[in-house]
């Protein structure tokens, strides 16, 4: 366990979100790599892939449920230095992991085909999307116990751990994606099913990894027989965390769908260029989102031993570390966006790289705005109650999705109205969060201290 309770903010800041930045970008590395190597298989397989992968954020949902909730809970005990509910917390955590697991792969295999068909531009489109789903689905429900486990470390203190199995997995991803994609060496190539299996047997070597670093070194928290049964109070305190932070990432999902079901009209090209941006822009946001992952257990354990000026020092110290990272990648966008995206071209699909040049251009526009919401979420985590974030999300179903769907019926729309339309709902959520954070801050703290001194 590490305290955050002491020491300079800046230096925790960075002390955690280096490691969490590195493990994300291994995490980016698993698409881009799948996406370079079944862009050369052709525009129908990047847009069957990109929209299945889509399904990943229902996952990132029911994963940031679990791993909120435990990373707040655990950071909170560890702060007023509670060694026995921060242990309950992370096996209950685990039950809950085995839980969603078996829920993700009944589900996903039973949907997989109407899902695909749904979203697909075309047949082959849906054909490529389904056969890489079935394959990855294994992959996706291992996440969660190395979400369950990572989120643990993470609210001791503890990042670097997280950082070497994603660094680990992806490495495996890389020396398996060519030879089962392309059939390198075997000649066997196996297309967007090898990209799925590829990626499914990586997740599978990174929980090994993890299991063992929990057996052999950790000692703060660790596996308890006696604690893995049902404890329905503590699955209440995680969920009650967790549930609206993972309906954040649930909506995700809906934006990411309405988006390829508006554009769908347009062809294969116009949702394979929007895939390749959108997976692009997810590199991108690597730096605001490590930043805001090292806020929720540094204010959390703050927040838990009752240091508040910390906890707010915490998010000014974050949210200007954000703005200037991301500014300076809008910044890189509004010059360069085609340098981006031009690794995943084949030769001929000059249509759907320049939409993808196009969206990240126009996007770029909403980067500081998503670096502070990213930064208010990690605050809202801290603080134990992620409804306001919920709501924040939530307008933009009254901001963006239903304009969209509107909009797209008019004869003159064209692909970046619906991109501008993204950059002028993201602001205006910006905005509602730091509202709402700021209400929050003002009743909680004060609340807290009041208890405190009484």
């Amino acid at each position: 366990m590490r305290d955050l309770t002491t020491g300079p903010i800046p230096g925790h800041l960075a002390r955690m979100a280096m490691p969490i930045a590195m493990g994300m970008l291994f995490q980016t590395a698993y698409l881009l790599i799948d996406l370079y190597f079944v862009s050369r298989i052709g525009d129908a397989a990047i847009a069957g892939v990109s929209a299945a992968g889509n399904l990943s954020f229902i996952v990132m949902a029911l994963t940031q449920v679990l791993g909120i909730g435990t990373t707040t809970l655990i950071a909170q005990a560890a702060g007023r230095k509670d060694q026995a509910d921060a242990n309950l917390v992370f096996n209950q955590s685990l039950l809950l992991a085995a839980l969603c697991a078996a829920i993700t792969l009944l589900a996903g295999y039973g949907l997989a085909g109407p899902y695909t068909r749904g979203l697909g531009a075309d047949a082959a489109t849906a054909q490529a999307g389904n056969a890489y789903l079935l394959w990855y689905l294994p992959g996706l429900a291992l996440q969660f116990a190395i979400v369950a486990m990572a989120s643990a470390l993470r609210g001791t203190g503890l990042a670097m751990p997280g950082m070497i199995v994603q660094m680990a997995t992806v490495v495996i991803n890389a020396v398996l994606a060519p030879i089962l994609i392309a059939g390198w060496g075997t000649g066997h190539p196996l297309g967007v099913m090898g990209a799925g299996l590829a990626t499914t047997l990586a997740v599978a070597a990174g929980t090994l990894i993890l299991l063992a670093y929990f057996v052999k070194l950790e000692t703060y928290v660790g596996f308890a027989r006696a604690q893995m049964h049902a404890r329905i109070d503590t699955w209440k305190r995680i969920l009650s965390i967790g549930l609206p932070a993972g309906g954040e990432f649930a909506l995700m999902f809906v934006y990411i769908g309405v988006v390829y079901f508006i554009i769908r009209h347009f062809g294969a090209a116009a949702q394979a260029g929007y895939g390749i941006g959108s997976r692009v822009m997810q590199a991108v946001f690597l730096p605001a989102m490590a930043i805001a992952f090292a806020v929720a257990p540094i204010a959390g354990q703050n927040m838990g031993a009752r240091l508040h000026d910390r906890v707010r020092a915490t998010f000014r110290h974050a949210a200007l570390a954000s703005c200037v990272a991301m500014l300076a990648l809008t910044l890189f966008c509004q010059w360069r966006p085609d340098a981006l995206v031009r690794p995943f071209g084949h030769g001929n699909d000059a249509d759907s790289l320049a939409v993808a040049a196009e969206f990240l251009r126009i996007i770029s526009w909403n980067f500081v705005a998503s670096g502070l919401i990213f930064t208010c979420s990690g605050i809202f985590q801290a603080l134990g109650n992620t409804v306001p974030s919920l709501l924040s999300s939530g307008s933009r179903l009254l901001t963006f999705a239903i304009p969209g769907l509107i909009v797209s019926t008019m004869p003159w729309f064209q692909l970046h109205h619906l991109w501008y339309l993204s950059v002028a709902t993201v602001t205006v959520q910006a905005i509602t969060s730091l509202w709402l954070l700021r209400g929050q801050m003002r009743k909680r703290l004060v609340m807290t201290s009041a208890s405190a001194s009484a």
